[in-house]
């Protein structure tokens, strides 16, 4: 399995040393970033690397508000996702 990432990942990955980014390591952030800023053709691309599944995975450990409202909305219908991971909001059961 080829693990380099397309060079296109690189606008979403500014804020990385693109040449060290290890898709297999930095599986979170790079499924958090293509959602938020990638294009369709990123969104394939994590799609065929890391498959469904797995992206359902990492969206259900991360703190829902990581993801802004509208994409929130459009990850529910492209993924069939509603996994959120919600803060509670009160300690008293």
């Amino acid at each position: 399995m080829n693990t380099l990432l397309p060079e296109s990942f690189k606008s979403i990955l500014w804020s990385y040393k693109f040449e060290e980014c290890d898709p297999t390591k930095m599986k979170k952030t790079i499924i958090v970033q293509a959602l938020l800023y990638g294009n369709l053709s990123q969104l394939a691309w994590i799609r065929e690397f890391y498959g469904d599944e797995e992206i359902k995975h990492v969206l259900s450990i991360i703190p829902a508000t990581e993801i802004r409202p509208k994409t929130r909305n459009l990850i529910e219908i492209l993924f069939d996702f509603s996994n959120w991971n919600y803060a509670q909001r009160s300690l008293v059961q």
